[in-house]
């Protein structure tokens, strides 16, 4: 798939849905081609805006693209990407790559049978401030971060450590690389009977500390990851998208203010993507590292059920 435009499309454009189609039909080489949602009238309202075919079954278009993004409830993710993947059709997955790590693991068999690509949607990965920062980070002895958001209800079929936690998840086993050898979590159902607020501590084989707070009942909006390392302390916030590192020189502590240049990570995201289906290659954030987060993150909410549950 090396020449001619890639199609594109995109299943369940509600929210986060409809931008990779405004995305996709932006890209160089590839063409949008094709999108549905179970909402008639949502799905021809994207189409007509961006130029392309709309249906309400996905399993309708599938002959009509090469690649798919599914952007649906978690729920629905293990469902829909088994009957995609069953097409041969390379797929990005929004973020958790499935609510079972059964399925996940089973998603990854079958794209490696019928040698399909799945990257899955961690899209801070693609956020400049953690792209030019890792060549900074050497050795982390312990991370902090914090990820508070205000309400929505999108997203809360699933507890708030799979819904917003998992991003931080996937950065941190990103950073230290290191297997997780100790997991304490906690949590609370402010709203739902599921975690609305959740803390984790998680310590790993080479002996960093990871804390992760998060919360869906937030008044503000906070995305922040501090690392600190020999030497060094790096605060980084994925909302504004500023840096600051402060390092030791000499006898001094040296703060140095780092702005980037602001990018939409959804579009690095996609034509990361792209690139991966064009030239065939492994995806930044791949199924595994998708199941690898996911692992983690179960682990974590199972924590806190127990200890909710009192057990």
């Amino acid at each position: 798939m090396n020449e001619g435009k890639i199609r594109a499309g995109v299943i369940g454009v509600g929210h986060l849905g409809q931008h990779h189609a405004r995305v996709y039909s932006s890209l160089d080489g590839v063409e949008l081609a094709a999108i549905a949602d179970t909402s008639k009238k949502r799905a021809f309202e994207i189409a007509q805006k961006y130029g392309c075919k709309a249906y309400r079954d996905y399993r309708k278009m599938l002959a009509e693209v090469d690649v798919v993004s599914i952007a649906v409830p978690t729920t629905l993710h293990y469902k829909i990407a088994k009957e995609v993947l069953e097409q041969g059709k390379d797929v990005l997955i929004e973020k958790p790559i499935t609510s079972e790590i059964n399925h996940a693991r089973d998603l990854l068999e079958k794209a490696a049978k019928r040698k399909c690509i799945i990257q899955v949607g961690h899209i801070e990965r693609f956020n400049p401030v953690i792209i030019s920062f890792q060549k900074i980070l050497t050795e982390p002895k312990f991370i902090e971060a914090h990820r508070l958001c205000k309400y929505n209800p999108r997203g809360t079929d699933v507890s708030v450590v799979l819904d917003l936690m998992i991003h931080d998840i996937d950065i941190i086993l990103n950073m230290v690389n290191s297997p997780v050898d100790n997991v304490e979590a906690v949590g609370v159902g402010v709203i739902h009977k599921t975690a609305d607020i959740a803390n984790a501590r998680m310590r790993f084989g080479n002996g960093c500390i990871a804390n992760l707070t998060t919360s869906r009942v937030s008044p503000r909006n906070l995305r922040k990851i501090r690392i600190f390392q020999p030497n060094t302390y790096i605060s980084l916030d994925y909302e504004k998208q500023h840096g600051v590192l402060y390092q030791k020189k000499m006898f001094r502590i040296a703060k140095k203010e780092i702005p980037f240049e602001r990018v939409e990570p959804l579009k690095t995201e996609l034509e990361s993507f792209i690139s991966c289906v064009r030239h065939r290659i492994n995806p930044v954030v791949s199924g595994e590292h998708g199941a690898k987060a996911l692992e983690v993150a179960v682990r974590i909410a199972d924590q806190i059920e127990k200890g909710q549950h009192g057990k």
